[in-house]
């Protein structure tokens, strides 16, 4: 029997930084020795003051159904921390706790896109974004940045594309892949734009240069995707959150009551731990990440990579390959083949990275120095290693 597969599945591309993952996994299950600087997946372990409150609350019997918004106290932390870092005032009932920043993209992209409808994405960008937005329905109308400006949007080349089935600007800041951070002045211009602002803050915490600043500094019209993954290496916690203006709450309230009912009581207590004693534990990992980012755009640049601005968030550096092989795939898989690091094509996150790799400093310095030796050799092989 042949099984029909809906239109809206079939749109949905392959994750290409996980297909390199799981083929670097079949070759470590065969005895390679792996170096992964292909995911966004921090090295360092979830903060204990995490561990001991989700473990007590589970011994409390934190295991039970909670609001569908989330617990009022961790919607309550969220709100301090907004109004203490960024100087924002926000509501407690504003915020809808989920598991993860993705399920609570596809509610968001499903009240705001009618069949059609579209939504501006930065190229490049997250690979997933785009997938999103057509299972909700939507159009992903791919924006194609500068690298000079770090590869995010300026508000001129917004306004070019903007139509009347324009619903939204997707805007993401740090990046992945570029680690770039928008500026205040530059968030402050984009919050100008006719068009809601969804703002994927979910790197905050892992700046190195300058401010950072949310968009909610400078309109209230504006959606916050944030979460704690990233700066409290909570990656398979999934928690995230989202900040909505006070029109939409109920309608995504109501959404999430059908599809996710709420996020896993135990887990958001975790997360309330992180906001209230953990930043400590984030600051020792940001000052770790920025002395590998460092140290990894350093020897990039000596490798003969073109780093066209340097990364200031996030872990990730987006390397132009195109003087070794203008097809980021191929390259990809081959220098896994060749030396047994992992990297991610550029291609997964658009045609504006084509020719690009993705390399993650979430990992020890020992693994980047031993990735980039490996690395050496390849390029040398191939007559691609530039002369000192």
């Amino acid at each position: 029997m042949q099984i029909p597969i809906s239109r809206r599945a079939q749109v949905v591309s392959p994750f290409l930084a996980m297909e390199v993952m799981e083929k670097a996994k079949s070759l470590e299950a065969a005895g390679r020795d792996v170096i992964y600087l292909c995911l966004g997946e921090p090295d360092f372990p979830t903060p204990p003051a995490v561990v001991a409150a989700t473990r007590q609350a589970l011994d409390d019997g934190a295991t039970s159904y909670t609001h569908s918004l989330g617990l009022a106290e961790l919607r309550g932390e969220i709100v301090k921390h907004y109004r203490q870092r960024y100087g924002v005032s926000i509501e407690p009932e504003q915020v809808l706790v989920s598991n993860g920043t993705s399920p609570l993209m596809l509610l968001l992209f499903s009240m705001l896109l009618e069949e059609g409808d579209e939504l501006i994405l930065p190229d490049p960008g997250y690979s997933c974004y785009p997938n999103f937005v057509r299972f909700a329905g939507g159009t992903p109308v791919a924006l194609r940045t500068d690298p000079a400006n770090g590869f995010q949007p300026r508000l001129a080349e917004v306004e070019n594309v903007i139509s009347d089935r324009t619903r939204g600007l997707l805007i993401n800041s740090p990046s992945n892949p570029a680690g770039s951070v928008l500026s205040g002045a530059e968030l402050e211009l984009l919050a100008q734009l006719p068009i809601p602002i969804i703002s994927d803050e979910i790197y905050h915490g892992l700046t190195y240069e300058g401010d950072e600043h949310s968009i909610l500094e400078y309109t209230q019209d504006a959606f916050v995707l944030g979460g704690f993954s990233k700066s409290y290496a909570m990656t398979g916690w999934r928690l995230g959150f989202l900040i909505s203006p006070k029109s939409c709450v109920r309608t995504l309230q109501a959404l999430h009551q059908n599809f996710m009912i709420c996020a896993n009581h135990f887990v958001q207590i975790g997360g309330l731990a992180a906001l209230q004693h953990c930043s400590a534990d984030v600051e020792r990992m940001r000052r770790l990440y920025d002395l590998r980012r460092r140290q990894l755009v350093r020897q990039l640049r000596e490798l003969g990579f073109g780093i066209p601005f340097m990364p200031k968030g996030a872990f990730y550096v987006l390397a132009d390959a195109r003087h070794i092989d203008g097809d980021s795939m191929r390259l990809s898989l081959d220098i896994l083949e060749k030396t047994g690091v992992a990297l991610t094509p550029g291609i997964d996150f658009g045609e504006g990275a084509e020719g690009f790799l993705r390399f993650s400093y979430s990992s020890p310095l020992e693994e980047i120095d031993e990735a980039l030796q490996r690395i050496a050799l390849y390029l040398n092989e191939r007559g691609h290693l530039p002369t000192p």
